[in-house]
């Protein structure tokens, strides 16, 4: 496999995924994505994302490395304190990181999702 670029992430044009799965109260946020690279045998997912604001249960199984490229959130881990992330910041979760995002500014990152 050769590397792969993705370039101007804030600029891509991102296909509409829908509402998210567990929404808390209104609005309900919006997804989009566009997955620029897919390797199920290796559990690794690596592309573009992007939400709209809103509240919402975050329940990803896999391992994330994510930067934010814009946007403003919120994002309250079970048992911990809420951290604020704006454009620009870099997080990582750990697998099974559960919590409940509050998307204030359409968020975008990109990420890559793994299993370890």
């Amino acid at each position: 496999m050769q590397p792969v670029l993705i370039a101007n992430p804030t600029q891509i044009t991102l296909p509409k995924v829908g509402p998210v799965t567990v929404p808390v109260g209104a609005p309900v946020a919006q997804l989009a994505c566009f997955e620029s690279v897919s390797l199920p045998d290796k559990q690794v997912e690596a592309g573009v994302w992007e939400c709209t604001p809103g509240v919402w249960h975050r329940q990803v199984k896999q391992a994330e490395l994510c930067h934010f490229v814009s946007g403003h959130c919120f994002f309250t881990p079970e048992g911990g304190q809420p951290m604020e992330i704006r454009a620009g910041d870099a997080v990582f979760f750990p697998p099974n990181s559960r919590g409940i995002w509050d998307v204030r500014e359409t968020v975008r990152k990109t990420y890559v999702t793994f299993t370890y």
